[in-house]
């Protein structure tokens, strides 16, 4: 199994995008057992997949050893990919993280869902706070979502820096440029300068994600955004292959 996590600083920047399109693209284009685990309160991703969870309170329970991670996992529409959907509850989870004292907690818990899939996405809260940290200590990739700006590539530097100092060994930092609209100057520049990120376009196929409430691979698969979702996938999977 393999633990890819889409975080970045700010919010705002397609984070919730890209984990929910890179979830389908491993369950249907990779047929690969696919869970994605929703840590953001906002529950985005859950109502983008079809749940409606935001008022609950059961999402923190895992944390808490009250309820084990598979009674709560739900079946999508999408064939192979399930939800471990958020909450509101998982508004205090930073300070019940901090609580308990186990840096490591969310590894643990990810450690006994190995046995029934083959990729977890982590659609994770923005900031650095104590969830972060556990993500950090659980991801064998991150996914760091970025608008081309320079206030962008700062919070990704600041992000470098705390894993490099906190983290030493942790997985590798994959950037990728979201919400690009090359008709402007900075957004064309910042491409020019690292042509090696992989950058989705602002699409109007992004945006009919919440009215259908589904991955545009399900109803735009060949627009230019599902093709670099697609793409942005296949250049994952090639480097998750490199750890082997």
């Amino acid at each position: 199994m393999a633990v890819i996590a889409v975080y970045s600083l700010k919010g705002g920047v397609g984070k919730t995008t890209l984990a929910v399109n890179l979830a389908w693209s491993s369950a249907i284009q990779s047929s690969r057992r696919t869970l994605l685990w929703d840590l953001d309160p906002q529950a985005s991703a859950s109502f983008l997949l079809g749940h409606d969870g935001r008022s609950g309170g059961s999402a923190q329970a895992v944390f808490a050893k009250d309820v084990a991670p598979e009674k709560l996992v739900v079946p999508t529409s999408v064939d192979r990919l399930d939800l471990l959907a958020a909450d509101t509850s998982l508004r205090s989870l930073d300070r019940l993280l901090f609580t308990l004292g186990k840096r490591k907690r969310l590894a643990k818990l990810l450690a006994g869902l190995g046995k029934s899939y083959d990729r977890v996405i982590l659609d994770c809260p923005p900031g650095l706070t104590e969830t972060s940290e556990q993500v950090m200590h659980a991801a064998d990739a991150i996914i760091v979502p970025l608008i081309p700006s320079p206030l962008s590539r700062r919070a990704l530097e600041d992000v470098v820096q705390h894993l490099d100092r906190e983290h030493k060994g942790h997985g590798p930092i994959l950037p990728v440029f979201s919400m690009v609209d090359r008709r402007r100057t900075l957004h064309r520049e910042a491409l020019e300068a690292q042509p090696d990120w992989p950058a989705i376009p602002m699409a109007s196929a992004v945006e009919q994600m919440a009215v259908n409430r589904a991955p545009v691979g399900e109803f735009a698969g060949h627009s230019p955004a599902g093709l670099a979702f697609t793409a942005l996938w296949r250049g994952i999977e090639a480097r998750l292959a490199k750890r082997k």
